[in-house]
């Protein structure tokens, strides 16, 4: 009698290897844009307010696709509504380098439209597939977004100053993974809606009179608050303060490559501990310091930068977490992602234009320093609720 062998395509190795190449493309395509928004702004005469869209509008696509993914997934499978997010981006992608400033918006924004379903569902992919291992899976989920970010933003300026289509060549260097994933992602597509028995009752748990949930929601909306603020502005701070554009840029890169190391050095604390406070000071503390040492010792901004990476990421990798810990089902696990990004990226999406229009007023970068720090507050308040070891 012979076995039949088990296609790899439909192995477990192969879903790691997806979700490791989804993750790739969850920040890179539209993190790379802030080191070459000067370059962009010059091209279409913008404002500052106007060049903050190209990151705070893909923000607000984020938070109204985040509540359209949860019952795609169920629609037609977490793996085809993936597919369908991959092949978003990959039309995106090629849609923003056409020469025109409704289509850089557009591209953007669909692009953004493949971003938010997948920072949705990737964590409730976690939880069906991985339920003993979402702090591990999570913080490798991390560690690749980040790390892909970084690479963008590294190559932004070079790609930008050495060949002739400019910013444009920048945009476009995210293809190439783009397609690979859509690729690797296809097998995957064979798989339709999974069921379970117990999913109905506890979809009915009303999430948003939950105070867990709301405690999740707002400790990732700050974290997303602040990240993209620095991540729309950093580079344009670090050149107010002296430092060449390739520098500023390869510090940008440098704190999103932090912040995908911070999984790994959380992921200790979140796995042998039920409660997750004592996470939560250890990611928020070096936000704090890195504010503080901008205010008052700017000249260590490579050292800043860096904490800032960290700290925020570690706060991600929490809040991502949090999606499988404080659930009882993969169908919650979705639900929730779904609120906390809705309400979280709708918070974060009014920072770079608003930090934007500060600067344009004041011409100082302080009064971001300052809401900044702010904001920082009220993540650690959220955060401290939301770690403890309760389930919705």
């Amino acid at each position: 009698m012979t076995v039949k062998r088990k296609s790899y395509f439909r192995r477990p190795e192969w879903l790691v290897i997806g979700i490791i190449c989804i993750a790739a493309n969850l920040r890179a395509p539209v993190t790379g844009v802030a080191p070459v928004i000067e370059s962009i702004q010059q091209s279409f005469n913008l404002s500052a307010a106007q060049a903050g869209l190209l990151t705070s509008s893909p923000l607000l696509v984020f938070a109204l696709f985040s509540l359209v993914a949860a019952p795609l997934a169920r629609a037609v499978g977490l793996e085809r509504a993936l597919f369908l997010a991959l092949s978003a981006m990959v039309i995106g992608v090629f849609w923003r380098i056409y020469p025109s400033i409704f289509s850089l918006y557009a591209g953007n924004n669909l692009i953004a439209v493949g971003i938010a379903l997948g920072n949705v569902l990737v964590p409730s992919l976690i939880k069906g597939y991985f339920p003993q291992r979402i702090a591990f899976l999570t913080a490798i989920y991390s560690l690749m977004m980040g790390v892909s970010a970084a690479i963008v933003s590294a190559l932004a300026i070079p790609l930008t100053e050495y060949t002739p289509w400019s910013w444009r060549t920048s945009l476009f260097s995210v293809s190439l993974m783009i397609i690979v994933s859509w690729l690797v992602w296809l097998p995957q597509i064979r798989k339709g809606p999974r069921r379970h028995n117990h999913t109905a009752n506890q979809q009915r748990t009303p999430l948003w009179r939950s105070s867990i949930a709301w405690q999740v929601t707002f400790f990732l909306g700050c974290n997303s608050l602040f990240y993209y603020i620095f991540v729309s502005w950093l580079p344009s701070l670090l050149t107010s303060l002296g430092f060449g554009a390739t520098a500023a840029a390869n510090m940008h890169g440098l704190m999103q490559l932090a912040s995908a190391v911070a999984g790994l050095l959380i992921l200790p604390v979140v796995r042998h501990f039920s409660d997750q406070r004592p996470a939560v000071v250890c990611a928020v503390l070096p936000i704090f310091i890195s504010l503080l040492g901008l205010l008052w010792l700017p000249g260590l901004a490579l050292l800043w930068s860096l904490l800032l990476g960290l700290g925020s990421g570690a706060v991600f990798v929490l809040a991502l977490s949090f999606f499988g810990m404080r659930v009882n089902s993969t169908a919650q696990a979705a639900s929730l992602a779904g609120m906390a990004q809705f309400v979280g990226y709708l918070l974060a999406a009014t920072g770079p234009s608003l930090m934007g229009a500060f600067y344009d007023w004041s011409q100082s970068w302080v009064p971001m320093l300052v809401f900044c720090l702010v904001v920082a507050t009220l993540m650690l308040a959220f955060g401290l609720a939301a770690g403890r070891n309760v389930k919705i």
